[in-house]
């Protein structure tokens, strides 16, 4: 026969159940969780190991990204996957990368600014630059490997779509060149090696507005290239041209190029850099038979893991869902890739800012950038909704550039909100969640974002924000493809 419970004992239950549910609904509110239900929260939320903040030792290659097409891998220049062991020697720390990656944006807002024209000038006879002048390689910090000459020379470049003019060392650095990890290019050693000379077409492009590239000429007659860089580094040599070898299968002959004779900077053992801008100068437009003007590329989530650079549609981007936001024109400086954000969400709620203050904003997406910019206003309601949802962890002192930072050394996994950003076109675009977060301790880990100092200065979509996205570049259509999931 079964016993019967009390009706007093059912009655305490419901009592002691009824408490423990205000408590949770309570202990909600305290933590700013709201009385939305437990599983509508968490979907607002990335739920972070902690390890996956920190450098990796082993490198973990993706297999995303390979096909026919003009497939280069990419790796972070200071991670395992990449043999540039003098880089990996001299590592930069957090407050260096900062330093870096604030004296690019200063260039790139220089180089908006209507005084630019005026101070890109090579000045004496010996080809020296001024300190502003140029791009900013700054903190350009994923690299591939192509082939120059014939027969062809390996050399591991640096990217960036920020800058038009590809450069590599040549011996017989006749100035200077710093160490590299390859053996420097040697043109003597090249059947297809050309100088292009002063009165031709090609020199001509070498203008003030082509990205920071200067001309001279010499004596010769042979046409003199110079460009300079933030950090003071810089690269000065003959424009020449020879073939260049992507893959096996595709091969460009007569690639115009900067053969330096005189180079400086601290480039960590990379040959030079390979250009991705707008300009008539760069490997978009002089590969334009061939690719359509079409490029894309992922960024790896790590600097343990790889990713890819391809050029031309039906690579890696034609197997995942692509969402296009228009380019926008700027007359200014037509080598960056302009485009336009209207909105940012945070932790599963948009941003209560005025329609008319993102009308208002100019921004570029560039790859050598590593934290994202915005005007003042964004950042400071981006900052204080992403402060909202993290009250469950300590705040701690901020870093250079960066004011929002936490200590998660007492935690083995962290709940952090989602951040995500919107762009012409209603282009929603998730930010990976090492993309969200920046630093190299767990007891100083801050927001990866940061505000212009002038409402006016041009905005900027950085690399640390790009990681796993397919981000497509159809420079012939106008448009820039945004899509998850392009590596991992």
């Amino acid at each position: 026969m079964a016993t019967s419970i009390p009706s007093i004992s059912i009655t305490f239950f419901l009592f002691a159940s009824y408490q423990l549910v205000s408590l949770f609904l309570l202990f909600s509110l305290e933590k700013g969780y709201g009385l939305h239900d437990e599983k509508t929260r968490l979907n607002d939320y990335h739920t972070i190991q902690i390890r996956s903040l920190l450098p990796a030792s082993v490198c973990n290659s993706s297999t995303n990204g390979h096909s026919k097409k003009a497939t280069l891998k990419v790796v972070h220049k200071h991670g395992p996957c990449s043999h540039l062991s003098l880089d990996k020697a001299n590592v930069p720390n957090v407050t260096q990368i900062l330093s870096e990656d604030q004296s690019r944006v200063n260039l790139i807002h220089f180089r908006l600014s209507s005084d630019s024209a005026q101070n890109n000038i090579l000045k004496s006879s010996k080809a020296t630059l001024p300190v502003n002048s140029g791009a900013s390689i700054g903190t350009s910090n994923f690299v591939v490997t192509v082939g120059l000459g014939t027969p062809k020379k390996d050399l591991t470049l640096v990217f960036d779509t920020g800058s038009d003019l590809t450069w590599t060392q040549c011996q017989p650095c006749l100035g200077s060149c710093y160490q590299q990890e390859e053996p420097i290019f040697n043109p003597n050693e090249s059947t297809t090696y050309k100088n292009i000379s002063c009165n031709s077409a090609e020199c001509t492009q070498l203008t003030s507005d082509a990205g920071g590239v200067m001309k001279r000429c010499s004596n010769s007659s042979i046409c003199i290239y110079g460009i300079g860089y933030a950090d003071q580094s810089y690269s000065i040599g003959f424009f020449s041209k020879d073939t260049l070898t992507l893959t096996p299968t595709d091969v460009l002959p007569n690639f115009q190029f900067g053969c330096g004779q005189s180079n400086h900077g601290l480039f960590g053992g990379a040959a030079g850099l390979l250009g991705l801008g707008r300009n008539q100068l760069s490997v978009v437009s002089q590969t334009s038979s061939m690719y359509q003007k079409y490029f894309s590329y992922c960024l790896p989530s790590a600097s343990s893991s790889t990713g890819h650079l391809t050029f031309g549609k039906g690579g890696p981007s034609s197997a995942l869902k692509l969402n296009f936001t228009p380019f926008s024109r700027n007359s200014k400086n037509p080598s960056f890739y302009f485009v336009h954000i209207t909105g940012i969400k945070v932790g599963g709620r948009k941003l209560s800012i005025a329609k008319s203050v993102f009308k208002n904003t100019t921004s570029i997406i560039d790859s050598g950038t590593v934290i994202t910019r915005l005007p003042p206003a964004i950042y400071s309601a981006l900052r204080t909704a992403f402060r909202r949802k993290m009250t469950n962890y300590p705040m701690t002192k901020g870093l250079p550039l960066l004011d929002t930072c936490y200590d998660l050394s007492n935690n083995k996994t962290v709940l952090i909100p989602k951040i995500s950003f919107y762009f012409q076109g209603n282009v929603e675009v998730p930010i990976y969640p090492t993309g969200i977060l920046f630093g190299h301790s767990i007891s100083q880990v801050c927001l990866a974002f940061a505000g212009n100092s002038n409402a006016s200065d041009v905005g900027v979509f950085g690399n640390n924000q790009q990681k796993t996205l397919e981000v497509a570049y159809d420079v012939a259509g106008g448009k820039l493809g945004l899509g998850t999931g392009g590596c991992s």
